[in-house]
């Protein structure tokens, strides 16, 4: 069991200073002595884990799948495992490896001490836990603000998506795998690598975080309306069943479009197209059940 953890909690969301207070309520409860540090920007999240391992037998994250993603590159350099405590609205790294969302339940998993280690996905070297997208969810995760996210809530992310689906319009992309590569014209491509995201949809009916393989759907139709129709395939990674969604299972994906689009990576814009999408197997050590 570790005893003396790196705590770094989002302290820009909406109820940030209360908290990182409530965490090191809960570390200390369970016999770990968290050791707080503040961060502004989540750019120098890695480097302060790298910056402070030495003196730590963890790190413990607090905040949403943007918040553990900056940490991803930082817990892996510093060789330290990674506790998580799910302070944001879709949690679904924490859903993925069953990490309960109530605090005193995930510090529970930290003090147990049991690891797991799990495989992370790169974009053009950028990490993601959950799905890096292009299409829709990248102008989501534009258009979703943190202003939007701080007075909204979850509602937020319902007022955002029904906006940017009314906009939407198909383009054209070229997908090149290890095994075959094809010309699409679609309104979102999206690349997993742990099961959930988006709040709990399913990448793939079988996909696992430590599978050491991504799973790419393409929506290949015209109306996103149609979306609608769709939503319990999503919920339970089924969509792979309907004619007009491109699924394709491989460790390496190439994503070429005619003008660069933006490439978005557990709910943070990243990068842009041309896109390279890999995976590093067995990346991660995390604390899970």
């Amino acid at each position: 069991m570790s005893r003396r953890a790196l705590l770094i909690v989002n302290a820009k969301s909406r109820s940030g200073e209360a908290q990182a207070q409530a965490a090191i309520e809960a570390l200390e409860t369970h016999g770990i002595e968290p050791i707080h540090v503040e961060c502004g920007r989540r750019e120098d999240l890695s480097p302060l884990i790298v910056k402070h391992r030495d003196g730590v037998d963890c790190a413990v994250v607090g905040g949403g799948d943007g918040t553990l993603n900056a940490a991803a590159l930082g817990v892996i350099e510093a060789g330290l495992p990674l506790g998580i405590l799910p302070f944001g609205t879709a949690n679904d790294l924490a859903r993925t490896l069953g990490i309960p969302f109530d605090l005193d339940g995930a510090a529970q998993v930290i003090a147990d001490g049991h690891t797991r280690r799990i495989d992370l996905g790169l974009v053009n070297g950028q990490p993601f836990f959950n799905v890096a997208s292009l299409g829709l969810s990248a102008e989501l995760a534009q258009k979703l603000t943190r202003d939007i996210k701080r007075r909204f809530g979850r509602l937020g992310y319902a007022l955002v998506a029904m906006k940017v689906l009314a906009q939407a319009k198909p383009f054209r992309a070229t997908i090149t795998s290890e095994t075959e590569s094809a010309r699409v014209r679609t309104l979102q491509i999206a690349v997993g690598n742990g099961r959930f995201y988006g709040g709990g949809n399913a990448v793939e009916k079988d996909a696992a975080i430590d599978d050491q393989h991504l799973d790419l759907y393409s929506l290949e139709f015209e109306r996103a309306w149609k979306l609608a129709f769709m939503a319990r395939s999503f919920r339970y990674g089924e969509h792979g069943a309907w004619s007009e969604v491109r699924a394709i299972r491989a460790k390496e994906f190439d994503i070429r479009t005619r003008k660069p689009r933006p490439v978005n990576a557990d709910g943070e814009i990243v990068t842009q197209t041309p896109a390279h999408f890999s995976i590093r197997p067995s990346a991660v050590t995390v604390f899970a059940p």
